[in-house]
């Protein structure tokens, strides 16, 4: 592994900037006192966005100590770790207040369509960007137009496509069963275990705040990394609950509907840093390592995040399953059927321009469109192309299935 150095002066005013943006969360939550809605979402947003920040560079610092594709996969979901926050605490409370169910959903569905719908195909912008800047400078640029990934990814991609097949299970029956539970989580599991025996590769290069402390003493940086990890959870523990409350008193004093600012805004908050880290990859021609990245974040969100969701409501009060009515079912095919298309746009290991436009055209579409009838006609065009795609692309298709009990294709 290398490391990008970064001028110690920009490394402190980095690291000072997210204490600042979290402490008023921190502080406001161990006083007790409750902020306006507005003002809650806004401060406690800003605690969601600063833990998202900390863990992400605790993960990357980790890097220098932990190797591996297992390490890629472990460190991908403590990045992520302030998503599940908030969309458990939904569930959690949804045990007891049946109203909070359509939040878990709403949460769940869009932070995996914004990863989908936006992050890949940011990716594919910054990387084109990136080459032209490379090449208008005369420098190496790479002899292809479109993003690679590497083989070793054919074993998210498997996986992936196995978890696709059984989230059409709750719109279908309505609910996120106990069932569906044991399956994603296991299916996780059976991830780890299978990545742990891969070996994986190890050349990502680390960039900014990360870079540096991995160049600290290996007892400071240790030190440091699980400092950063206890931070970050602090944080997490302090903005997740009042912010998840704030958004929806928020939504009722500004007259915007609830369930768009839980879909919409929180995920936004969660997942901006690892958006941003996968488009400065893509910037710096690191293409595999940025969508690689976002792949294995929509294989933990679309495995164990939705798997644990009926065990976050029972252990609220509720059943061992988690309800659904129309508009959640919807939302959850609409997230299933736009799982199938990004599958197929990666099962080749090259994602093109043109399918990125695509992905990110029919994500605005739904917000043009948002009514129920224009939620199953964009269903069914998600799946109409995605399982077009991979008919055509059945051999690759083939070649990521056998790396779930196979050693790894290239």
């Amino acid at each position: 592994m290398s490391v990008e150095m970064m001028p110690r002066g920009a490394l402190i005013a980095r690291v000072a900037a997210t204490l600042v943006l979290a402490l008023p969360a921190v502080v406001l939550r161990l006083s007790g006192v409750h902020p306006a809605p507005v003002a809650g979402m806004i401060i406690f947003g800003a605690g969601v966005l600063a833990a998202a920040v900390v863990l992400m560079w605790a993960a990357e610092t980790a890097r220098a100590d932990i190797s591996g594709a297992l390490a890629l996969a472990l460190l991908a979901l403590i990045a992520v770790l302030p998503e599940y926050a908030v969309d458990l605490y939904y569930a959690y409370r949804a045990g007891s207040k049946p109203e909070y169910t359509s939040y878990a959903a709403a949460n769940m569905t869009g932070a995996n369509r914004l990863l989908v719908g936006v992050g890949w195909a940011l990716v594919v912008l910054a990387f084109a960007l990136g080459t032209r800047r490379v090449a208008r400078r005369g420098g190496p640029a790479p002899n292809r137009r479109d993003v690679h990934l590497s083989g070793h990814h054919r074993i998210e991609l498997g996986f992936l496509a196995v978890a696709a097949v059984i989230a059409f299970v709750p719109p279908l029956v309505g609910e996120i069963g106990w069932y569906v539970s044991i399956l994603l989580i296991a299916l996780y599991v059976a991830y780890i275990v299978r990545i742990a025996g891969s070996g994986g590769e190890d050349v990502e290069q680390l960039v900014g705040v990360p870079a540096v402390l991995a160049q600290l003493p290996t007892p400071r940086r240790r030190a440091v990394t699980w400092g950063g990890f206890a931070l970050g959870a602090l944080i997490v523990f302090a903005s997740a609950e009042p912010f998840a409350e704030a958004l929806v008193e928020a939504g009722g004093s500004l007259g915007i509907d609830e369930f768009l600012l839980v879909q919409w805004l929180a995920p936004l908050a969660s997942e901006a840093p690892e958006l941003i880290v996968a488009v400065v990859f893509a910037w710096r021609l690191r293409d595999n390592d940025a969508i690689g990245a976002l792949l294995s974040s929509k294989l933990n969100q679309w495995t164990l995040l939705v798997g644990s969701l009926p065990l976050a409501y029972k252990a609220g009060g509720g059943g061992w399953s988690l309800p659904l009515d129309s508009r959640q079912a919807e939302e959850v095919l609409l997230t299933a059927a736009q799982t199938v298309l990004g599958l197929a746009m990666l099962i080749d290991l090259y994602f093109r321009r043109a399918e990125a436009a695509l992905l990110f055209g029919l994500f605005v579409i739904q917000f043009v469109l948002p009514g129920e009838t224009a939620r199953l006609w964009l269903s069914a065009v998600y799946l109409a192309i995605g399982f077009s795609v991979l008919i055509a692309r059945h051999r690759d298709l083939g070649k990521s299935m056998a790396t779930l009990v196979t050693p790894r294709s290239h």
